[in-house]
């Protein structure tokens, strides 16, 4: 297998924009990645497009890779349309970077989007629940609501079953979890592309209007519209062009054995590959973007991920390590809380964000230092577990 490097990247804003279409939001992300990337549209090898619920969304099933860049000069060349829930751009990723380093590419571009803001919000709620398994929806909302009493959104109902029984195991509590949003939201209001770009306090988070105990508004991702795109090539070919290449050391994906309760979660399983992959450990990780869908997801997944032991998420977000200026910041990008969670695109975002702070372009909120970085993208919900997770780690190019 060659070494695959990321040559370029491009995102739009994430926010609500009822006037964008999937078309467009793509078409500008592609654009920005091809041009960081030094690359014309006629040197793309293949395409490679996540979108997660297009057709619920918006109506259009099948062809959507082919529809959205339609303008974008990329029809005629090999498009492969990629759904995996909200881990489908990442998991687009896993497939450009299995292209090229297969040698069947020398470029390979790999986009993220998606048009998630409707006038009707059940629309986005509806497609959302198409995540899970429709055989035993109504069982999952009787088993993590049996009083009947959700919030509408059966994601944000699990993320509270699943914050009441980690507080039960961690001692974990409500202020724990709003100190996560307002981390995030610190961070996005330093990022122009966060949805929400406003500071909020630990008791503003805490009084925002409860969704589902324990979780409050301020502690829930939003819904939202938006893209990103990444380049990636062989070596030989981005030492042809005039690029910052980051290294791609390591690509793993995991689906969820969520039949048995007692098996590793499968962001642990895809972690586990993904440090063998590129031999190095959770320490050697500078910088982390992972799936906080909702608050207490950081912390449950920093244990996951093995950035802690069981049960010490809690005193690793205290001890200020994972916050700006610490020495392994947690979403810095301002998670999918703050920046925002459009579900086909979060995945490539996260991949921007980690490309920027190894390439020292993040600005007020770059990790200085940074040479490792780690993304973590989980997708849909299969018995106790999440449906899939993919675990990237890019490192910044050796001199």
């Amino acid at each position: 297998m060659r070494k695959v490097v990321i040559a370029g990247t491009g995102m739009t804003e994430f926010g609500k924009f009822m006037d964008a279409t999937l078309r467009s939001l793509s078409e500008l992300a592609i654009s920005k990645a091809l041009a960081d990337a030094d690359t014309k549209v006629g040197d793309v090898g293949m395409v490679f497009f996540g979108n997660a619920a297009g057709g619920l969304l918006n109506g259009q099933e099948c062809v959507r890779g082919q529809v959205a860049t339609r303008h974008a000069g990329l029809l005629g060349k090999p498009i492969i349309n990629v759904e995996n829930a909200c881990a489908s751009s990442s998991t687009a990723f896993h497939l450009a970077w299995l292209s090229v380093a297969a040698g069947q590419c020398d470029i390979a571009l790999a986009v993220g989007a998606e048009k998630m803001s409707n006038e009707d919000k059940t629309v986005a709620m509806k497609a959302l629940e198409a995540a899970a398994d429709r055989t035993e929806l109504e069982m999952l909302k009787l088993r993590i609501t049996p009083d009947g009493s959700g919030a509408g959104s059966v994601f944000m109902d699990l993320y509270s079953d699943l914050a009441k029984r980690y507080m039960q195991r961690s001692g974990a509590s409500a202020r724990d979890f709003a100190a996560v949003s307002a981390k995030q939201r610190k961070a996005g209001a330093l990022n122009p592309l966060a949805q929400f770009k406003k500071e909020v306090t630990v008791e503003e988070v805490l009084g925002s209007r409860m969704i589902a105990p324990p979780l409050t508004l301020m502690m829930c991702s939003p819904v939202g519209d938006g893209a990103a795109a990444l380049v990636l090539m062989s070596e030989e070919m981005a030492a042809r062009r005039s690029v910052q290449p980051v290294e791609v050391l390591a690509t793993q994906i995991r689906s969820g054995t969520g039949d048995d309760p007692d098996t590793p979660a499968c962001a642990t399983t895809a972690a586990r590959a993904a440090y063998e992959q590129a031999g190095i450990g959770p320490d050697d990780v500078s910088v982390a973007e992972i799936h906080d869908a909702a608050a207490p997801a950081e912390l449950i997944l920093s244990e996951q991920l093995g950035f802690c032991k069981p049960g010490e998420a809690v005193k690793l977000l205290r001890s200020g390590r994972t916050s700006l200026g610490g020495a392994m910041p947690i979403n810095p990008s301002g998670g999918l809380i703050s920046k925002g969670h459009p579900v086909g695109a979060t995945g490539a975002a996260q991949l921007v964000e980690l490309c920027d702070q190894l390439r020292g372009r993040s600005g007020a909120r770059q990790r200085e230092g940074a040479r490792l970085a780690l993304a973590e993208n989980g997708g849909g919900w299969i018995g106790n577990d999440a449906a899939t997770a993919t675990v990237t780690i890019l490192g910044a190019r050796r001199h």
